[in-house]
Parts: structure tokens; sequence; C-alpha cells
């Protein structure tokens, strides 16, 4: 259960704070680093590529809708922190953990 060193707990929902590697061939999530989800994203930091696709692909992983994930810091910067509105913290964290389990085999 690493995956609670990444994702802290708000009012609003939780937040993931995510380590960006740009230029990747796919976006997936890779493991966890310095208390950092790393997540490799294939678009490039240019116009905010990356940080649309990172919005979208943690929408799609953590199951909400776009509407609900928002960058919160980390605009221009690799390390990044989005809020997923809405979203428990214990849904965040089993779902994290599922992914990095998968990984670890």
């Amino acid at each position: 259960m690493a995956a609670e060193l990444c994702i802290k707990q708000t009012p609003e929902g939780s937040v993931i704070m995510v380590l960006a590697v740009v230029r990747s061939s796919r976006t997936e999530i890779v493991d966890l680093h310095q208390e950092r989800c790393r997540i490799k994203v294939k678009g490039a930091p240019v116009d905010g590529e990356a940080n649309a696709e990172l919005t979208g692909f943690l929408a799609k992983t953590f199951g909400v809708p776009k509407s609900k994930v928002s960058l919160k810091q980390g605009q221009t910067s690799r390390q990044k922190a989005f809020l997923l509105r809405g979203l428990d913290y214990g849904q965040a964290v089993e779902i994290l953990d599922g992914i990095l389990n998968r990984k670890e085999r």
C-alpha cells in the first residue's frame, strides 16, 4: 500500500501528486518516485498538450468525468498536483494500489 504516499485527502476530493515523463511512447502509470506517481505521457510539453493528456488519462483511470479533474499545481513543471473532485481518498488509494501491484508482477 504505497499509493497513499502520493495521494492527499482534501475537503474537495483527492489530490494526486504526479511526476510527468513527457514524450513517451504511450501514456501509463509507471511507479512511485519520491512521493509522486510517475506517469509517462505521450504528449509533448507544448501548449498544455501533456497537461490535457494527463487530465484525460487520470479521469479515465480513476473513473471520474474530465470536468472533475483539474491541475492545481505545476502548469509548466514535471511535478504536478491534480485534484480529482468528489473522489474519495480510500477509492483513489485502492485504484492506484491495484495498478501498481499489477506493474510489480
